[in-house]
């Protein structure tokens, strides 16, 4: 089954109630103070925040990764200081480089920071296992053929 860009995999809010979450939360604001303004459970809130917790710098790096691979001459913003606001710059950041690269520009028809999370994340942003753990950087493929191609001397 396919979802809409609307919706994130495995929840039952819309994806730019959870996004308006997640940036209030960058924000500085508390989880029981976003499910009042949102009309959501501060429970549920508290949930989605968590969960994002552990996965700030692993998304963060994602997003980026799409805006770079969208954009040309994409800038990577500094760090903001909180794993929070880093997380919204990407995403901000990959937004921009969609815009550019398929809309004309950053002012027509801009994707909102919750569809690009997404859409980026492939409805799972807030699903277990996403982003999936890092491989080890530099590491050589196994090539199957390999043995193949080694001249019969070497081979035994």
């Amino acid at each position: 089954m396919l979802l809409p860009v609307v919706l994130l995999l495995r929840r039952a809010y819309l994806a730019e109630l959870v996004w308006s979450a997640l940036a209030a939360r960058a924000a500085g604001v508390g989880h029981r103070r976003i499910g009042v303004v949102l009309s959501v459970p501060a429970s549920t809130v508290r949930g989605w925040l968590r969960r994002a917790a552990g996965r700030l710098e692993a998304a963060r790096t994602v997003f980026l990764q799409n805006a770079v691979t969208a954009g040309v001459d994409v800038q990577i913003p500094p760090s903001a200081g909180s794993g929070w606001a880093d997380l919204v710059a990407a995403v901000t950041v990959a937004a921009d480089s969609l815009s550019t690269r398929f809309a004309g520009g950053a002012s027509s028809g801009a994707p909102s920071l919750a569809l690009v999370a997404v859409a980026g994340s492939g409805g799972r942003l807030l699903s277990p296992g996403w982003p999936a753990p890092a491989t080890a950087a530099g590491a050589t493929p196994v090539d199957p053929d390999a043995a193949s191609t080694q001249p019969e001397a070497s081979r035994g």
